[in-house]
């Protein structure tokens, strides 16, 4: 039986420990560049419920009918399971990282109970700021090497994370120039094929909560992975007070919201940047938000809106700021 996860937990029961022989996650240990994967694993009810749980996200589309036929996974679904490729050869419970920017690509959805193949490579290490990164590019394929998503992440591979968070920029190339979290506030909620769909008009906000539970879970404790996001201990040990929520499951609450706005488009096509530049502690609320940035004509009826999307902290501060894009029905 195909399992659902990058690894097996039962295999513990058999005195087997998951991370055995596995390297240690530190530079030096880096070879670029370096097969991460491949991994096969099921879509199933369990992970897709489990999902819509770590990130409050009960979309119908993921528990009945959608626009592709039956039931679909939520369209960042998979996006942990490529960041987390490489605990493939370096041991997850050993690492103490940092996630700084995530790029996705959605080329299709994955279908309930389908079997898709996840495959990465390290391609990139540099230095900045006394830090080194490592760059992960991986990709999610189907049956027949039908295309579900594409990955592309920037992550510092060890690090006290107490000492570099918050240390990130509002801005970057290949996005829409700096996003700061403001919209119009005069303009409606921007809706796909009405005429609220115009540059300033805000998208569909959502307010959430990440507790320890939903944070633990997403981030593998049913693997009996530990980190900063899971475990007391190891978040002090990393500086923090508690554990911090990980980027990548800001990233999920981001495509979650896209979902609503761009609709299926999202899933065919959407494209996805983002940067995580503080740090978010479990508990605390969050708003989820975004605004349109640019509508443009496109050929058969179709418009290619571009958007800014973040996650504000219960303090104000922005914690995760992006950029993205999907081509929509003019009406």
């Amino acid at each position: 039986m195909t399992w659902r996860d990058l690894t097996d937990p039962r295999v513990v029961a058999h005195g087997v420990d998951p991370e055995a022989g596995l390297k240690e996650p530190v530079p030096e240990n880096l070879e670029i560049p370096e097969r991460l994967g491949p991994v096969t694993l099921v879509v199933d009810d369990h992970k897709i419920k489990r999902y819509a749980f770590t990130q409050d996200d009960y979309h119908p589309w993921h528990f009945g009918p959608s626009p592709f036929g039956g039931r679909i996974a939520h369209a960042g679904l998979l996006s942990n399971d490529l960041v987390q490729l490489f605990t493939t050869v370096y041991a997850a419970s050993r690492t103490v990282g940092l996630h700084t920017e995530e790029q996705l690509w959605f080329d299709g959805p994955a279908h309930l109970d389908e079997e898709v193949t996840l495959d990465g490579t390290y391609v990139e290490s540099f230095t900045k700021r006394g830090q080194d990164y490592v760059v992960m590019e991986a990709s999610a394929t189907g049956a027949g090497g039908r295309g579900i998503l594409r990955h592309r992440g920037v992550e510092i591979l060890r690090t006290r994370p107490g000492d570099v968070a918050g240390r990130g920029s509002t801005s970057g190339a290949g996005g829409s120039g700096t996003v700061d979290g403001t919209f119009d506030e005069d303009a409606p909620t921007a809706v796909v094929g009405t005429p609220s769909l115009r540059p300033g008009a805000p998208l569909p906000f959502l307010h959430v909560t990440i507790t320890q539970e939903q944070a633990s879970v997403f981030s593998r404790c049913g693997e009996y992975v530990r980190n900063t996001h899971s475990d007391l201990a190891v978040a002090r040990a990393g500086g923090l007070r508690i554990p911090i929520v990980q980027g990548q499951q800001q990233c999920g609450l981001i495509t979650g919201m896209l979902t609503r706005f761009f609709g299926a488009d999202l899933f065919t096509g959407g494209w996805l940047r983002v940067k995580f530049i503080r740090p978010v502690e479990v508990f605390e609320q969050l708003e989820v938000g975004g605004a349109v940035t640019a509508v443009r004509e496109l050929a058969d009826d179709r418009l290619g809106v571009e958007v800014e999307v973040w996650v504000r902290r219960a303090d104000g501060a922005l914690s995760t700021i992006g950029w993205a894009r999907a081509e929509v029905p003019a009406s």
